[in-house]
């Protein structure tokens, strides 16, 4: 009579599905900005020996620490606290 899939229960075993999705756009952006961090490290790392623009270099530099804090502050909100 009806739709069998309306009667099905529901799986809320990681989470309710707005979780999911705000846990797999947490995701993604953690992926981009690793991403980022990698791509600064060897930039710098190619500039950091030559004659550069040392203001240019310092605003990488500052920029690379700015992603490794939002990078540490997404896996924190990612990683439950576990009291052991």
């Amino acid at each position: 009579m009806g739709d069998p899939s309306r009667n099905a229960p529901i799986n809320f075993a990681s989470g309710p599905p707005a979780m999911i999705a705000d846990r797999d756009a947490m995701l993604r952006r953690l992926h981009e900005l690793r991403s980022e961090h990698r791509d600064l490290d060897t930039v710098i790392a190619r500039l950091d020996g030559s004659a550069v623009d040392q203001l240019q270099l310092q605003r990488l530099k500052k920029r690379k620490l700015k992603l490794k804090d939002e990078i540490a502050w997404l896996e924190g909100r990612l990683v439950p606290d576990i009291i052991a």
